[in-house]
């Protein structure tokens, strides 16, 4: 049974708990989503979701290092179309807000995206303008310009039914002006961060590259601190909640990141080593910590300054 206590308020939808089931860890299919709501996650989001199908690109494309792991996935994903029936699937058994995370190269492509989830049954809109894994082949992410962004967003609010999330890189200098940015354009929230790099991993015994593509997203432990750091900075500067993530592992990851400024916390690496059980690991370690503290709900859980 839920414990109340970690309930938390999604753009005034309730969450059983503040877990974020990060973009692209699990595949698309409604029964994985319903697996993470069963074990004590509250809000999940979809893997990105591209007008058309896409492959991705050939493997292997993950590769572990002591810090964490690199990824070159390559936004694989069926397409728009399949992407939404899985949720309106998920809807069937769950009212457990869903997030439906999309991905472009143009402000375009975007708006016909957003008129395709308008339709569905999805709760909120996270726009991935950071993903480093196609740079190679569409060039420089999106949120490294604040003046892309700005487009972008302000261009998706104008037709979006839904709440919009501006998921920001971490790979730039100035990512708190392109934060405001996309505050300004009329974000309703903001996620905290995507992967690192991209990186790479060598194989010393095979003498080549650990992953097929070469290079890839940096996730895990690693990239803590850093998301941390940006995630305490950004959320004192805008006013729209943050869903703070990277490399979130133990339940103290979690409660880091909420006294950082997160609103919500998004799991993936933890996710990715132990599995779905770790949401209830976790729900059980941060009642704990409330009542180490003297604090009745996770919402009392006050960010430093």
């Amino acid at each position: 049974m839920t414990d109340n206590r970690l309930s938390v308020s999604f753009f005034d939808l309730p969450a059983q708990s503040p877990f974020v089931l990060a973009s692209g860890i699990v595949d698309v299919s409604y029964s994985s989503m319903l697996k993470a709501v069963e074990s004590e996650c509250g809000i999940v989001t979809m893997k990105s979701l591209t007008l058309q199908p896409r492959k991705g690109h050939d493997g292997p494309v993950v590769a572990e290092f002591p810090g964490g792991f690199l990824n070159s996935v390559g936004l694989s994903n069926p397409g728009i179309d399949a992407g939404l029936e899985e949720i309106r699937e998920f809807k069937e058994f769950s009212s457990a807000p869903v997030i439906v995370s999309i991905f472009s190269v143009n402000t375009e492509e975007f708006l016909q995206l957003t008129k395709a989830v308008n339709d569905s049954r999805a709760d909120a809109l996270e726009l991935n303008l950071s993903c480093p894994n196609v740079s190679d082949e569409y060039g420089v992410p999106l949120a490294a310009s604040k003046e892309k962004v700005f487009e972008i967003v302000q261009e998706v609010k104008k037709i979006s039914k839904l709440p919009v999330i501006a998921k920001l890189s971490p790979n730039t200098y100035n990512v708190p002006e392109i934060a405001l940015a996309a505050e300004q354009a009329g974000a309703d929230a903001l996620t905290l961060i995507n992967t690192l790099g991209p990186g790479m991993v060598i194989n010393v015994h095979a003498r080549k590259p650990a992953i097929l593509n070469k290079y890839g997203g940096i996730s895990g432990p690693a990239i803590k601190p850093i998301a941390l750091k940006l995630v305490h900075e950004i959320s004192h500067k805008v006013k729209v909640p943050v869903i703070g993530m990277g490399g979130v592992t133990t339940t103290d990851d979690c409660i880091e990141f909420l006294l950082a400024g997160a609103r919500f916390i998004g799991v993936g690496t933890a996710v990715y080593y132990e599995g779905f059980s770790v949401f209830q690991k976790m729900r059980e370690g941060i009642i704990q910590y409330l009542d180490e503290q003297g604090l009745e709900t996770v919402n009392d859980i006050t960010p430093i300054e």
